[in-house]
């Protein structure tokens, strides 16, 4: 199993949210309101006057034949999205109770 940690513009999160979906990953914790700067060369996102946009982000735990056709898609996603921008994070998880 994986941790997914997914972390996108806020013009994102209903899109991510719905290829979760269509490809069967139905649990995940969500934050709508993130404040957040990329690290390579994305403008922060800080929801200030300054700096208005926000992220979002997601967290689920997914079988590994599900996670990895979940970041193809989410690679997908950012390809065709370069300018909002959308990362996700990953690591091997335990099962649960």
């Amino acid at each position: 199993m994986k941790a997914i940690f997914i972390s996108c513009n806020q013009a994102l999160y209903v899109e991510v949210q719905q290829t979760m979906a269509k490809l069967g990953v139905h649990g995940y914790t969500a934050w709508e309101e993130l404040m957040g700067a990329g690290a390579v060369d994305g403008e922060p996102h800080l929801g200030t006057t300054t700096w208005p946009i926000l992220n979002s982000a997601i967290l689920s735990i997914v079988e590994d034949d599900k996670a990895d056709t979940l970041l193809a898609a989410l690679k997908q996603l950012d390809q065709e999205n370069p300018q909002l921008g959308l990362r996700a994070f990953w690591w091997v998880v335990g099962g649960t109770f």
